[in-house]
């Protein structure tokens, strides 16, 4: 009699973590390269070429990941923008497993942190702040800083909207403006003395901010800049 076959096993592949992995890797290496070439060329100059070569890809794999070079420089910034703002979420997280409690402290603690990383992101910091980005880019960085007002606006619980608006406005463009020096230091040390400087700012606020107007404060951890 015959022999029964046996039966055939069909191995059908599942996708992989170490996939996905490699995927996300490509992404990081292109945007760490972009970071590079943009940071060196500014974005009108910058080329795909440059970039992928930098990275160790492909120009296919740069458009099929982002689109173009307009896509990718959007995407930079906005992981800048979710890394900053982590940064700052972290440190305040890490205050209140410490013990602290008062709001106005643990927003200090948010942009001290934000600041103190802005040197060794100054960097992006100049991409973003030279004026050479593409079309989109202004509207998409306003919308980041506008999100950035309304959380600092939420900081403040007053009764006199016009009041906690214009404060948390202070806060907020006073912040924005000593990352943008510390971007342009001569030196870390340099870098160290204007965080230590708006850091003194901020306490000397802190009466305003939390006092004389009588508003109350209310912290919210995603208060902290993230543009």
């Amino acid at each position: 009699m015959p022999s029964k076959a046996t039966p055939r096993t069909i191995d059908v592949k599942q996708p992989s973590a170490r996939r996905w992995s490699t995927t996300d890797g490509v992404r990081a290496d292109l945007l760490d390269a972009a970071r590079a070439v943009f940071a060196k060329r500014g974005f009108t100059d910058a080329s795909v070429t440059e970039v992928v070569e930098r990275a160790g890809s492909s120009v296919g794999s740069l458009y099929h990941h982002f689109g173009g070079k307009t896509e990718l420089f959007l995407a930079l910034w906005e992981r800048h923008y979710e890394e900053q703002r982590q940064i700052a979420r972290a440190a305040v997280l890490a205050a209140r497993e410490g013990g602290v409690t008062d709001p106005y402290d643990l927003f200090l603690a948010g942009a001290r942190a934000y600041l103190e990383a802005t040197w060794s992101r100054r960097d992006l910091v100049r991409i973003f702040q030279v004026g050479d980005t593409p079309p989109g880019f202004p509207e998409l960085q306003r919308r980041g800083s506008r999100a950035w007002l309304g959380a600092n606006v939420k900081l403040l619980a007053g009764e006199n909207d016009a009041v906690h608006r214009v404060l948390a406005g202070l806060v907020t463009s006073f912040v924005g403006d000593a990352r943008r020096e510390i971007a342009k230091s001569r030196s870390a040390r340099a870098a160290t003395a204007h965080v230590a400087a708006m850091m003194e700012v901020l306490e000397r606020m802190r009466p305003i901010i939390t006092g004389d107007f009588g508003i109350e404060v209310s912290y919210d951890e995603d208060a902290v800049p993230a543009g």
